[in-house]
């Protein structure tokens, strides 16, 4: 069985908690989905796929680096075929 450690007290986590969180923008995965950082505490955010903010986990994570690279390829390979047909 594993010990827990107990959790130090943090008033920026207590504030969020009532008051709610400052997330600002960290990273744009896609036109539709990002990445937010609370400005107060620090707790990361992401987009999922029905719109709703979830935590964002070692599994979001991934999942965004991979569309992140596929939209990226995808944009690359876009303006490549427009550019050759003008």
């Amino acid at each position: 069985m594993k010990s827990q450690t107990p959790k130090t007290f943090s008033f920026a986590e207590a504030f969020c908690s009532i008051f709610g969180h400052q997330l600002k923008v960290s990273k744009n995965v896609t036109e539709h989905i990002h990445e937010y950082q609370c400005a107060k505490c620090g707790m990361e955010m992401t987009d999922t796929a029905n719109g709703i903010l979830a935590q964002l986990t070692p599994k979001f994570k991934e999942t965004n680096k991979y569309l992140a690279n596929f939209y990226k390829r995808r944009r690359r390979s876009r303006q490549r075929h427009f550019a050759n047909a003008s």
